[in-house]
């Protein structure tokens, strides 16, 4: 059986990308994809989700990085490596180049990619101005989370890294305009599935 397809989806705060992510999964709804959250989407993710963004903890920013990375760790081992090594696509709303794009980028620590840590295959960055995606939460009238308060000052930095890290790897990034309608965005995103998928089947 071949490895399965590992997709992931990044971007400032209110980008729009899991509007992205619920499209995609209708769209490979009949092959049956893995959709996951960070944190979460184990037992302990969740209780770090918690901790991590409705606690209301002052955290130190290398104790929140590690908080970040370790239900990381539990969702690989529970979750994303069986999935793949069962042929299935696996689809995350957030992985590790939030981190290091939030912790790094943002908080200015030095963040590493651990060796266990498997890379996506696909990493969708939905990019929108940071005012754009404050103007939609504020609109939207959601609850600010913890690192959604954080200042503009700080939302532009995560910005300004992941446009550096998909820079550094364009084979692995596609970056989408997210201030485009829903739909159109979509579309970018399918025609690199199925070139992804096109090339899977031939292999």
């Amino acid at each position: 059986m071949s490895r399965g397809l590992f997709v992931t989806f990044e971007g400032t705060e209110g980008s729009g990308k899991t509007t992205q992510i619920e499209l995609l999964r209708q769209a490979l709804v009949t092959r049956g994809p893995v959709l996951v959250r960070e944190p979460g989407g184990t037992e302990l993710g969740e209780r770090m989700r918690d901790v991590l963004l409705f606690g209301g903890m002052d955290l130190h920013p290398e104790a929140e990085m590690y908080l970040f990375m370790a239900a990381r760790g539990q969702l690989i081992h529970e979750v994303i490596e069986p999935s793949l090594a069962a042929g299935r696509i696996v689809i995350a709303d957030r992985y590790h180049d939030s981190t290091l794009a939030y912790q790094g980028g943002g908080r200015g620590l030095s963040v590493h990619w651990p060796p266990s840590f498997p890379k996506p295959d696909i990493t969708f960055l939905v990019s929108v101005p940071v005012e754009v995606g404050h103007t939609r939460q504020l609109l939207a009238g959601k609850r600010p989370d913890r690192v959604e308060r954080e200042s503009l000052e700080f939302h532009q930095r995560v910005s300004d890294e992941y446009h550096r890290l998909a820079a550094a790897e364009q084979e692995r990034f596609t970056v989408v305009d997210g201030t485009q309608a829903p739909a159109q965005v979509h579309a970018m995103v399918m025609a690199r599935i199925e070139g992804a998928l096109a090339g899977s089947a031939r292999r």
